[in-house]
């Protein structure tokens, strides 16, 4: 009864960051779900006498349990189809340039590239979700895949090369996006009216508030406690409230403008939302 309490606490220390690794894997929330049940139904019946890293036996287990299920996935689609489709040509020289890239990299898991992670074989996959985006080493990854840390070590750097052509395909048009909102918040903090007029389309929506000159009116001077980011993998803006998220500004940009922008301000909504904060230009200076 005391061991069984003693992994009941462990599992419920580690269920968020364990459903977070089960979601990154699988891309799916319901299978994320059923990743982490399997995983508590296994380590309620193991040995734990011998457990030293509670947190990474769990991220093992629940890694494991993963593995089988894209391994499932995979036959199934190979049955269907008959063939899995074409790994991605990626230039062998690929890579990351600074801090800014890997986070727009790890950030895009589970969202704008998941269909770049469907073409990786499950163990690639797995070696670069858990070091990658949870910084598990590879030594540990190799026990979960029965490979060397070496071997490990190369099927993330594989997969994180497919990752990255997939993301410089679309990096253009993330960056300029990247831009015009950080022209925006700017301009909204200096009070540059006619800096603002410049990024917002005359048309642009805000609620109930229509037009360039009153959303330009509304923002100008405001967005002081605003910060540049990358919420679920888009260039977006989030207001702070001492040193929390409190709303989130999604903007819509076409032709080069801000058509629309968008807040959220519910907590629980927020809460799920992966948020990158990046530096400006002027907070790099």
């Amino acid at each position: 009864m005391v061991e069984h309490d003693w992994v009941s606490l462990r599992f419920a220390e580690h269920q968020d960051r364990l459903h977070a690794v089960a979601y990154r894997m699988l891309g799916s929330p319901g299978e994320a779900e059923d990743a982490v049940q399997e995983a508590w139904l296994r380590v309620s019946r193991a040995d734990t006498g011998q457990v030293e890293n509670p947190a990474g036996w769990l991220t093992t287990v629940v890694a494991r349990v993963c593995l089988n299920m894209l391994e499932a996935r995979r036959n199934r689609r190979e049955d269907a189809a008959g063939a899995l489709p074409p790994e991605p040509d990626v230039p062998q020289d690929a890579r990351r340039a600074g801090p800014e890239d890997e986070a727009l990299l790890a950030d895009s898991v589970g969202v704008a590239l998941m269909v770049v992670l469907d073409t990786l074989t499950p163990a690639e996959r797995l070696a670069f979700v858990l070091h990658d985006v949870f910084a598990v080493s590879f030594a540990e990854i190799g026990t979960v895949i029965d490979r060397s840390p070496t071997a490990a070590r190369q099927l993330a750097s594989r997969a994180r090369r497919r990752v990255q052509g997939a993301a410089g395909a679309s990096g253009a048009a993330r960056s300029a996006k990247r831009d015009i909102v950080a022209a925006f918040l700017s301009a909204s903090r200096d009070g540059d009216f006619a800096a603002l007029l410049e990024v917002l389309d005359p048309d642009v929506v805000v609620g109930e508030m229509r037009g360039g000159q009153a959303v330009a009116a509304f923002f100008s001077g405001a967005a002081k406690a605003a910060r540049l980011a990358l919420v679920d993998g888009v260039p977006a803006a989030v207001w702070l409230h001492r040193g929390r998220a409190r709303a989130v500004f999604s903007f819509t940009v076409s032709g080069g403008r801000i058509t629309r922008i968008a807040i959220d301000t519910d907590p629980g909504r927020l809460r799920d939302l992966d948020i990158v904060y990046l530096a400006t230009t002027k907070e790099r200076l």
